[in-house]
């Protein structure tokens, strides 16, 4: 039987399981099964490699992304290295792991996409990022190698980023993605979003919530009733779980877009 799984703390209504257990039945994949591994310390990671000895992948989730890179054999550098954040690990025969970034692909494909349909080009946008977490990391280096031109809001002053307090009419209108790469928002706490004024969007602007669960945060909604173009995070998941299972199953080739 080849084990799958996913870390993370707390690890409420996965998307991660239910997908590959689905994807499983789907495309008659037999001797494999996913599980949910709620780790509070990374501490615990060692131990559950040596319990597991049929784990083949792993995905990471919040809070350990970037914390998990220490606990890694290698690191892939054509994701995982640049992004400085993990969400896929590899364990191969002899227990040794690779870590890898597909919220990389999943965010990067998921936008263009989007982008394109709606008749507008990625690189004619600058974009305003909410939040400095991993999945904010993936997105700044997608939004690079697409040649965006985008700027960090954060509830932490640095010398990268806004404070929400700072942010103007102007500056929402020169900047027409936005992108919400905090969890505000997230099931149950869908009464919570990014401290925005949501006066401010407009029509041409493209708003991006990689939560998924609710389908509608109340980000996208505030959003949507300003007329702007809005989409949530499951499609970039979807995207990079199938890019997880590439790189569990053969990593030839995996960063073709």
């Amino acid at each position: 039987m080849d084990l799958y799984g996913l870390i993370g703390y707390p690890l409420t209504h996965s998307f991660s399981k239910r997908y590959f257990t689905d994807k499983f039945v789907r495309e008659k994949i037999k001797e494999s099964s996913y599980e949910l591994f709620e780790m509070k310390s990374l501490e615990d990671l060692p131990k559950l490699l040596a319990k597991k000895t049929d784990l083949r992948g792993l995905n990471v989730t919040i809070p350990h992304k970037r914390d998990v890179i220490a606990y890694l054999d290698d690191l892939d550098d054509a994701s995982a290295e640049r992004i400085g954040a993990v969400n896929t690990i590899k364990i191969y025969a002899d227990g040794s792991t690779k870590g890898f970034n597909t919220d990389y692909y999943g965010f990067r494909q998921s936008l263009v996409e989007w982008v394109d349909k709606r008749g507008e080009s990625c690189s004619n946008l600058k974009a305003l990022v909410l939040g400095n977490g991993g999945a904010a990391k993936a997105v700044v280096v997608a939004l690079r190698d697409l040649h965006v031109e985008f700027q960090l809001v954060s509830r932490q002053k640095s010398s990268e980023s806004l404070l929400y307090e700072e942010l103007t009419e102007e500056i929402v209108s020169q900047h027409l993605l936005i992108i919400n790469t905090t969890p505000l928002g997230t099931f149950p706490n869908t009464e919570e979003c990014p401290d925005l004024n949501y006066q401010w969007v407009t029509r041409r602007h493209f708003m991006y919530d990689l939560v998924y669960n609710p389908a509608e945060t109340l980000f996208l909604k505030n959003s949507a009733e300003r007329g702007a173009a809005v989409q949530n995070g499951l499609k970039m998941l979807q995207l990079q779980a199938e890019k997880a299972w590439e790189i569990w199953t053969n990593e030839e080739n995996l960063w073709s877009v």
